[in-house]
């Protein structure tokens, strides 16, 4: 263990969705969620506003739907705005320190060890932290972090939890045990929903009452690693050290069916979800991959994988729900399907061009959900030639238009797509630096609009 409060936890506060918030001036301080916007999407990130509703990370979008009121912002991520800000902010850790351990998009540790501090007590670190924070508001357009200091990895972490967003904890050398005591059991590492449930069986609610149960007892009920890990944990002993280089062999998500499924459309639908959230773990991660994976369960408990790789990299989650959805209907299925899984490996950092070389099947019929349930002051002027987004249209087959991506009009200049549908796509144009723009609606064809980079913020 340090004695010092010289181990560093920087978490991005709601970061998707702040960047959206920043990037489309018609949305801040209204709810945003981020994610597969169609109803059987996963959320991935949502703003605080929206979390006041109850929307939270890994929430079915359409439960998300159905609790946030009208004016919620639902919108498709935008990765490589994500990535700019990310890179920005990881920058700024490395020139605190050199030693930065990145966990994933929106958060990293910081060994301040390696800082150019006069000394690591906790006034020099509160400070130094709160000149990066400043740092990171000018350097991203206003973006925030919280942060955490503290002994451990595992206190650290729990300290950039406790104030957000945009607060600074630091558990100062010898309080770390008093700032466990009254938490969850869930806060400890490595305690999950099934770990929590066995506790409580024992009366084990915080992390003080898992203080009271003795080695050999979590042994007895644990096993030797896992038991002793909590053991220690509690009693805050971490002595991790910050890990600089991390790789993942590969990122999977499976689902386990109520009912055996024999219909392929459902089957398909389910691709199509699992893909999402595949492809955005591979985004916070960084990576992209060379291989997609099928994995099929049946009722008998047989598993039967399959896998296609190619030489074009993505991370794209309709590349890899078409992918997998091809190597599924490869297979005869006659007794159903108990559990679906979707995996992505063989990574890289950039992708190239081509990402397998899929043709998008002109009869898709994807749906696209509106960007938001309109509220009054978003309700078009009359004459205006806005179209009302408050039903979901099917796509026309010869343009596709994601809501919240980036797009160009020769004459009004840059926006985002607030919807589209019934051979429609509706933007409007507004951005970091501008007030709140105007809405026009378009053909969905419309050879004047076209897709564009992420927006500056400077």
């Amino acid at each position: 263990m340090r004695s010092d409060p010289s181990i560093l936890h920087v978490d991005l506060d709601a970061f998707f969705a702040s960047v959206e918030q920043r990037d489309k001036p018609s949305l801040r301080g209204r709810p945003v969620v981020v994610g597969g916007t169609g109803m059987r999407g996963v959320v991935s990130t949502a703003s605080y506003e929206a979390r006041v509703y109850g929307a939270r990370s890994a929430m079915s979008t359409a439960e998300a739907r159905a609790i946030c009121p009208a004016g919620t912002a639902f919108l498709s991520p935008r990765f490589e705005a994500y990535r700019k800000s990310s890179l920005v902010v990881m920058d700024l850790l490395r020139e605190l320190s050199p030693l930065v351990e990145q966990v994933s998009i929106d958060e990293a540790y910081v060994d301040l060890r390696g800082a150019d501090l006069e000394d690591l007590e906790v006034d020099t670190v509160r400070k130094r932290l709160e000149r990066l924070d400043a740092d990171i508001r000018e350097a991203t357009g206003g973006l925030t972090a919280s942060a955490g200091a503290a002994t451990s990895k595992m206190l650290a972490k729990i300290g950039s939890d406790l104030d957000k967003p945009n607060g600074i904890t630091i558990v100062a050398p010898g309080e770390e045990e008093s700032v466990l005591e009254p938490m969850s059991v869930r806060a400890i590492s490595g305690v999950g929903p099934a770990t929590a449930a066995r506790l409580r069986t024992f009366g084990v609610e915080t992390v003080g009452d898992l203080r009271r149960m003795t080695d050999t007892d979590l042994v007895s009920v644990f096993g030797e690693r896992h038991g002793r890990s909590l053991f220690a944990l509690a009693r805050a002993r971490d002595d991790r050290e910050l890990t600089l280089s991390r790789e993942a062999k590969s990122i999977s998500n499976e689902e386990t069916f109520e009912r055996d499924v024999h219909e392929r459309h459902v089957l398909h639908r389910e691709i199509e979800r699992i893909a999402e959230s595949v492809g955005a773990r591979a985004e916070k991660a960084g990576v992209f991959g060379r291989t997609v994976h099928l994995k099929v369960r049946l009722p008998d408990f047989t598993a039967l994988t399959r896998s296609f790789t190619t030489t074009s990299p993505t991370r794209d989650a309709d590349v890899i729900a078409r992918t997998a959805t091809r190597l599924l209907d490869g297979l005869d299925l006659p007794q159903g399907v108990r559990l679906l899984g979707v995996g992505l490996s063989g990574f890289v950092a950039h992708a190239q061009t081509g990402l397998f070389d899929l043709e998008t099947s002109a009869d898709d019929e994807t749906e696209y959900p509106e960007v938001f349930a309109p509220s009054p002051q978003d309700e078009p002027a009359p004459g205006s030639d806005a179209i009302d987004l408050s039903t979901r249209f099917s796509p026309s087959p010869e343009r596709r238009w994601r809501t919240g991506m980036d797009v160009h009009h020769p004459d009004h200049g840059n926006g985002w797509v607030w919807g589209s549908g019934r051979s429609r796509v509706t933007v409007r144009f507004e951005g970091p630096t501008t007030p709140p723009g105007p809405v026009h609606t378009f053909a969905v064809d419309d050879e004047a609009l076209s897709p564009a980079e992420a927006p500056s913020w400077t």
